[in-house]
């Protein structure tokens, strides 16, 4: 059967947007189809400027299309990408994230697998407390977190994170795409393709999610945005 995958990212000067089209791709090689989706930037044009990689990326990705809340309407399962930003996600995914309140309240993102990646500028960056972090919007979801684990040797060969793909740049120019990190965001997405193929086992979760938002519950007497 054909499931529908999301790879929603947000990426400065590149890397994660190297590993969203590694994930894209291990997805797509298992039968999935894919939407691969940049979110909105937030940072001002001048700040862009003054980083010649950041701007030559910005430009380079301009024909992505950019990630809507339809689109995990839409997605049998989630990839989630960020760069870390002191242990935590970038504040334009988060505020992507943030729009998807309603679909929550509807129960639509409940019971969907989601895995995560991330790429910092050294190994101990932050990497596994960015997914982690990730990981408590997921479980507000009812989400089915799928993470790579030590389940294939790529992860080893990555750098060894159970949590997700992490690109480690090691230079200061961000410009290390690294070889073994790109197989092993391969792998994790085509293992999220494959999970979500043996979970529906016939069904599609999104339509099912779609029309029976009433036996699900709506959250009655919770709000998305309360602050």
């Amino acid at each position: 059967m054909t499931v529908k995958v999301a790879v929603i990212y947000y990426s400065a000067t590149g890397n994660v947007h190297s590993l969203a089209q590694a994930v894209a791709e291990g997805a797509a090689s298992a039968g999935a189809e894919v939407r691969l989706r940049r979110v909105a930037e937030l940072a001002p044009d001048s700040a862009i400027a003054q980083n010649p990689l950041w701007r030559r990326h910005a430009d380079a990705a301009a024909s992505i299309p950019q990630a809507s809340v339809e689109d995990l309407a839409w997605a049998d399962a989630f990839a989630f990408g960020t760069p870390t930003r002191f242990g935590a996600p970038a504040a334009q995914l988060k505020q992507f994230i943030d729009q998807a309140g309603g679909l929550w309240q509807e129960g639509r993102l409940a019971d969907k697998p989601v895995t995560a990646f991330t790429s910092a500028f050294n190994r101990h960056g932050g990497s596994e407390a960015t997914i982690l972090s990730l990981g408590n919007v997921f479980y507000h979801w009812g989400s089915l977190i799928v993470p790579p684990g030590f389940t294939d040797p790529v992860v080893y060969a990555a750098g060894g994170n159970p949590y997700g793909t992490s690109l480690v740049t090691s230079a200061p120019t961000g410009e290390d795409t690294g070889a073994a990190a790109l197989e092993a965001a391969r792998y994790q997405g085509r293992r999220l393709a494959q999970i979500t193929i043996r979970l529906l086992g016939g069904s599609n979760v999104t339509d099912a999610a779609a029309g029976d938002g009433d036996a699900r519950g709506t959250r009655a007497g919770t709000t998305s945005q309360t602050a």
